[in-house]
C-alpha cells in the first residue's frame, strides 16, 4: 500500500455534521423529557422490544448493533451528543430493529413514545428536523454499504476512522496539527463498523501506525493529521 504522501492529490477531510435540531428544538425535548444516565455497557434499546421512547444523546457515545441469523454482530453506526435514537420504531410503531449500547458512560434525554408523537404533530419544525436527521443517516447507511463493496479492508477501516474522528474525536491539542482527534473506540467496534474482522483491524491499525497516521494509547486511537488519513482513505 503507498504512503498517505505519495498518494495523489490533497484530500478533504470530511465537514463536520451540524448537530440536526436547532437550540430551540433541543429545549424543546429537554423540557418534555426527563433526564437519564447510563453507564458504559448498559442496554439502552434492545433489539425486538416495543418503541416505547427516543432518547436525545446530551454526553457519551452508543452504538447501535444488530444481530444476524447466524449469530453475528453487527455494528450499524455509533451516535453522539446532539443525535437522537429509536425515533424510527417510535414512528413506524415496529419493533426495535436494533440493539443500542453505551460505549462509556451516557446522559440522555429520554421522551415516551406517545409525546415524541406528539410533539412532531404539533411543532412541524421539529417534525422537519427529525425527517432530515434521517435522511442523512439513510446517506450514511448507503455510502457505508458502497464502501464495502468497492475498497479493501484497510481502507474501510481508515475510512471508518476518519468518520469517527470527525463526529465523535476531540482536539488533539498538538501543536501545528489543528485536525488532530483523539478518540476511544475498541478494535472490535472498529471491526464491526468497518465490515470486516478484528484481526483485519489489527494489521490495518499497524499500518497506520507505520506511517504516522495514528498512534494508540491505552483505550485511545490518536489521529494526529485528518488530512493525512483522508488521503490515505481516498477521500
Amino acid at each position: 500500500m503507498p504512503r498517505a504522501a505519495d498518494r495523489a492529490g490533497d484530500a478533504e477531510v470530511p465537514a463536520k455534521p451540524i448537530h440536526p435540531f436547532s437550540s430551540d428544538e433541543v429545549r424543546l425535548i429537554r423540557a418534555t423529557g426527563r433526564t437519564r444516565h447510563w453507564q458504559q455497557g448498559a442496554v439502552l434499546f434492545l433489539e425486538g422490544d416495543p418503541p416505547d421512547s427516543v432518547v436525545l444523546v446530551e454526553e457519551g457515545l452508543v452504538k447501535i448493533t444488530a444481530e444476524s441469523d447466524n449469530g453475528y454482530t453487527s455494528i450499524l453506526a455509533i451516535r453522539g451528543p446532539g443525535e437522537l435514537i429509536g425515533e424510527m420504531a417510535c414512528i413506524d410503531n415496529r419493533p426495535r430493529s436494533a440493539t443500542v449500547t453505551a460505549m462509556h458512560a451516557v446522559r440522555g434525554t429520554t421522551l415516551a413514545s406517545e409525546r415524541f408523537l406528539a410533539l412532531l404533530e404539533e411543532h412541524g419544525p421539529l417534525a422537519l428536523s427529525v425527517l432530515r436527521s434521517i435522511a442523512v443517516r439513510l446517506r450514511d447507511s448507503d455510502g457505508l454499504r458502497a464502501d464495502h463493496g468497492a475498497f479493501p479492508a484497510g481502507i474501510r477501516v481508515a475510512r471508518v476512522l476518519l468518520d469517527l474522528a470527525v463526529r465523535h474525536g476531540s482536539d488533539l491539542g498538538l501543536p501545528g496539527r489543528p485536525t488532530g482527534r483523539v478518540l476511544s473506540v475498541h478494535q472490535h467496534e472498529l471491526a464491526g463498523a468497518a465490515g470486516t474482522s478484528r484481526e483485519s483491524v489489527v494489521r490495518a491499525l499497524r499500518q497506520l501506525q507505520e506511517h504516522g497516521l495514528v498512534f494508540l494509547s491505552r483505550g485511545h486511537t490518536h489521529v494526529p493529521d485528518l488530512r493525512a488519513l483522508a488521503r490515505w482513505a481516498g477521500h
